[in-house]
């Protein structure tokens, strides 16, 4: 008797499968071998953030479960995400040293404090005293410290062992990585013209005694890396006489102490001292202890530097210019005359930052209007908003206080903006604002027209070159009219506002995908050709994932590309025969949200900033919107197209994700990101024109 198939995978352990075709890359010895090693800093920093959020939830549940016996299931989850975890670090650490070696045949070596020659130890005992003692305070274990208050979350510390015969005494020191670089390139005498690199924690190891000596009197120092993880959720207060800035600060300060989900260390610390964290961290049952290598904070090394060759990292891909946008004087002139798509980073993120530039000093402008979930930390978008001020036009800036781990600054640009004349909303208590909308309003011919970006991706100009996203410009008055009312709806949530063509959540945009699907259901009952498409980072909502079954059973073609979470298991027979679904995982971070209905024949295609998760469609603000020009439209369709002939970064997610590549068989060798880049690419320099 075969054994029954669960419909759904917990999205946990999905995330799980997402990261370990991270780790992938950092295995594929076909990628660069610097690019290996960053992709060992990306895994790191997902699995941080994780544990954070993701664990911290299942955690919480599994702590109720032990209260009221309600939840049972969180701590069986709780335990095969400790196990997955677990497998996934042992390879972490494996392809870690393999990587060092490979490292190592380009003449570049990452040493530690014992491979250093005399020459070299005394040049970093000058270096530590010179830029490094200074950011050293080291945290004493003793009575009346409690170290889940003095320890952050988002830093290594060594434990440093204090003996004197047989007495022992341990401390924290932290590793100041945000203070120094972490990786410092030590001079090499040697003949074999090699370079060398020490990791700041090595140099701190060295030079311990030149911390504790004159305080302590020591036979020894031994040192063992470690590095903890905290709840990063928190609870805004119920009080009305709280603005939300105010009870986004207070959530901050809670985030500092919350309690622990992850102890990270190193395998060879001594049992003793193991003993000495767990008791002073109060680390319970339902917490991960994993035990790891000599470092920790691996995210460091998603910037870890080239010292080398040029050919040890990726080749530069040159971002282009939109021929739409150069063949015009204005942004409003090349607007005016076509929809214009950009899809970053193969196109210049510039193209959005010079239609706010010009916006803010345009006399014809009347009002601007942008939100903003995640800035980048010098924005010159915020900067032409503030010109714009100064040149007596409207701004309305809503700025999302709770992007996770990006609230800190979030607060300070809002600060800034009201300061600068900028108005600034918070958008609405029980909702976070996550669209990625810009409208600006001018005066032509005794009339206010509006000019709306609808994007998939943040207004940052850093992520911008490593993510792939959509941004649609529009003079199409009935999108851009609706992209408005959407300030109105976050401005004045309590009026009602209806919306035709743009898909909003929470107010239309899970009705009208659950119809579209519908449509394609009934279509296929009908005999006609019917088809669906989806590209998005997360595929987990049980409504959408069960229509989506009732659609393959009913004989519609589905197709999905998920970088990330997929609760839908594909292939099961009888559930899921006509759906097939891929990851692509490779030098950019795959991020818009694309819809593709067939509509017999005329294709519907959405882009959108919403994934297909519950807390998309119905607890934020979201807007899609469909492609109306054909071209643009063709554009998307032959993209996609080319990530579903992928037969190099494409994986196949069957439905126990089990990460194998899609085979290549007799087709040619196809690697979906450059030929996007090369097709688009051939279309800016007028070959093979948008049919």
């Amino acid at each position: 008797m075969s054994p029954v198939v669960v419909p759904f995978i917990e999205k946990e352990l999905s995330w799980l499968s997402f990261n370990e075709r991270v780790l992938q890359e950092a295995a594929d010895k076909s990628v660069p071998i610097i690019e290996r090693i960053r992709f060992l800093g990306i895994y790191s920093n997902n699995m941080d953030e994780f544990f954070r959020v993701r664990v911290a939830d299942v955690r919480r549940r599994a702590q109720q479960h032990e209260e009221d016996g309600k939840d049972p299931e969180a701590l069986v989850l709780l335990g095969q995400i400790q196990q997955k975890v677990m497998a996934l670090q042992s390879r972490f650490d494996a392809l870690y040293h393999e990587c060092m070696l490979a490292l190592a045949r380009y003449h570049i070596v990452l040493v530690n404090e014992q491979q250093l020659g005399e020459g070299q130890k005394a040049w970093v005992e000058n270096y530590f005293e010179q830029k490094i003692l200074r950011h050293v305070a080291p945290i004493i274990i003793r009575k009346g410290v409690d170290l889940v208050v003095s320890l952050k979350d988002d830093a290594t510390y060594l434990v440093v062992e204090i003996k004197k015969g047989e007495d022992v005494q341990y401390a924290m020191v932290e590793v100041p990585a945000t203070s120094v670089p972490r990786f410092v390139k030590v001079p090499d005498d040697s003949p074999r013209q090699r370079t060398t690199l020490i990791l700041l924690d090595n140099i701190l190891r060295l030079c311990l005694p030149q911390v504790f000596k004159g305080f302590f009197d020591f036979d020894s120092l031994a040192a063992y890396s470690m590095k903890m993880t905290r709840d990063a959720d928190y609870e805004l207060e119920d009080e009305i006489s709280l603005s939300l800035l105010e009870q986004t600060s207070l959530g901050l300060k809670q985030r500092l102490t919350a309690e622990l989900v992850r102890l990270v260390y190193d395998r060879e610390m001594p049992q003793t001292m193991l003993d000495m964290l767990v008791r002073e961290l109060g680390i319970s049952n339902l917490d991960a202890m994993v035990p790891g290598g000599r470092y920790h904070n691996f995210k460091d090394f998603m910037g870890f530097p080239n010292v080398g060759r040029k050919y040890l990292e990726n080749p530069k891909l040159p971002p282009l210019t939109s021929r739409d946008f150069r063949d015009h004087d204005t942004v409003f002139d090349a607007i005016s005359a076509n929809d214009v798509l950009v899809h970053y980073p193969y196109y210049k993120f510039r193209h959005f930052t010079e239609f706010v530039r010009q916006a803010a000093f345009d006399p014809k402008v009347k009002t601007i209007k942008i939100n903003f979930y995640r800035l980048a930390g010098d924005s010159r978008i915020v900067q032409s908003l503030m010109d714009a001020v100064h040149n007596g036009k409207q701004v309305l800036a809503v700025i999302e206080l709770r992007a996770r781990f990006d609230e800190a600054a979030n607060i300070e640009w809002a600060q800034k903006m009201t300061e600068a004349g900028i108005r600034v909303a918070f958008g609405i208590p029980s909702l976070k604002v996550h669209c990625k909308l810009c409208v600006v309003s001018r005066e032509e011919e005794g009339e206010l027209r509006h000019y709306a970006h609808i994007g998939t991706g943040n207004f940052h100009e850093k992520t911008a070159k490593v993510y792939t996203d959509y941004s649609l410009f529009t003079k199409h008055q009935e999108l851009a009219t609706e992209a408005d009312n959407v300030f109105d709806f976050i401005i004045n949530s309590y009026k009602r506002f209806k919306f035709n063509h743009l898909l909003v959540s929470p107010v239309n945009a899970r009705r009208r995908l659950l119809a579209l699907i519908d449509q394609e259901i009934e279509n296929a009952k009908k005999g006609l050709a019917a088809a669906i498409t989806f590209k998005v980072n997360n595929l987990v909502d049980r409504e959408i994932n069960q229509r989506l079954y009732h659609a393959s059973q009913n004989g519609v073609r589905v197709r999905l590309i998920i970088r990330g979470m997929c609760s839908l298991r594909p292939g099961v027979a009888g559930l899921s025969d006509n759906i097939r679904a891929i990851s692509i995982v490779d030098r950019f971070l795959e991020h818009p949200r694309v819809m593709v209905f067939h509509g017999n024949g005329q294709e519907h295609v959405f882009i959108s900033s919403a994934d297909l998760m519950t807390r998309n469609l119905d607890h934020r603000v979201e807007v899609g919107t469909p492609i109306l020009d054909p071209r643009l439209k063709r554009r998307i369709l032959d993209t996609l197209d080319l990530h579903f002939r992928d037969t190099t970064k494409a994986r196949l997610l069957d439905k126990d994700q089990q990460n194998n590549y899609v085979r290549r068989g007799n087709r040619r060798k196809l690697r979906s990101q450059v030929a996007i880049y090369e097709y688009l690419m051939r279309l800016e320099q007028g070959e093979g024109l948008d049919r």
